[in-house]
């Protein structure tokens, strides 16, 4: 048992070093002089910021806009991949109608083939609509992916809860809309954060679609920006691209923590009222 023990805890000191490095050399690869990732020691001589300036006050490279860029296509994509998810899910799980079980094939077939296998169609169908070049498109292409991503887990959440709270207000006069808005969505506080962190993690790092999509400077997310800032030639901003992604996980971060309060509050709040 203590052999067992103790190889357990060296696997596990192995995986956490081999996550934390990357991360960690790049924080500290921002914040060496110079423009150049390679350092003679892990934890450089010289420290400075000003890569971090240069980011926000370069003319070259328009880090504010891409960042205002992202945001904008991760937030609006949350709230709608969310809202869709939500409301088709619980249909799904609560309703019976034609055809419910096929579309449940469906969209189980559609999560067996990775996302990027529609490119083409998806280019084609956007640029039909004249929506190439817009952030409206990525928008509607990660909305309508978070639903199929995340339909069977918000489902499978709606289907614990029991049918009799929803029963009882049926019968003191509420409608569907009202026992949905009223009792449901309180509920679904823990599976509308995971979904919303997905979306929204999803929608903030993603390079496949952005590029396929966007083409102009003052269009593109931060993604595509650092990809175009160091895959230039003769490209020596290295440093910079460094300071670039430490912020690009900044929101990340923010917004997990946030959040987490709310994953527990709902996980207690769905307990009590369960």
């Amino acid at each position: 048992m203590k052999i067992r023990l103790v190889v357990t805890y060296l696997i596990l000191i192995v995986l956490s070093l081999a996550s934390v490095y990357p991360a960690l050399w790049i924080l500290l690869s921002s914040l060496k002089s110079g423009n150049s990732l390679y350092s003679e020691t892990f934890i450089p001589h010289s420290l400075t910021l000003d890569h971090y300036r240069d980011l926000f006050t370069s003319k070259i490279h328009r880090y504010p806009i891409w960042f205002m860029n992202t945001l904008k296509v991760a937030f609006f994509s949350t709230l709608f991949g969310s809202l869709l998810t939500m409301l088709g899910s619980y249909a799904l799980a609560r309703f019976r109608f034609p055809g419910r079980k096929q579309g449940l094939i469906l969209l189980l077939i559609l999560n067996m083939f990775p996302g990027f296998m529609a490119m083409i169609s998806i280019f084609i169908l956007l640029s039909q609509i004249k929506l190439l070049n817009n952030h409206w498109a990525l928008i509607l292409v990660y909305s309508s992916g978070a639903f199929v991503m995340n339909m069977f887990v918000a489902k499978g959440f709606y289907d614990t809860i029991p049918r009799s709270l929803e029963e009882a207000a049926l019968i003191d006069g509420a409608t569907h809309s009202i026992v949905f808005w009223k009792i449901i969505f309180p509920l679904s506080k823990p599976m509308l954060t995971y979904i919303s962190l997905v979306i929204f993690s999803g929608a903030w790092v993603d390079f496949i679609f952005a590029r396929l999509i966007l083409r102009s400077q003052e269009k593109i997310t931060l993604a595509v920006g650092l990809y175009e800032m160091v895959s230039q030639r003769n490209s020596t901003e290295f440093t910079m691209f460094a300071a670039g992604a430490v912020l690009l996980a900044v929101p990340i971060i923010i917004l997990y923590f946030w959040l987490q309060r709310y994953l527990i509050d709902g996980l207690t709040v769905g307990a009590s009222k369960g």
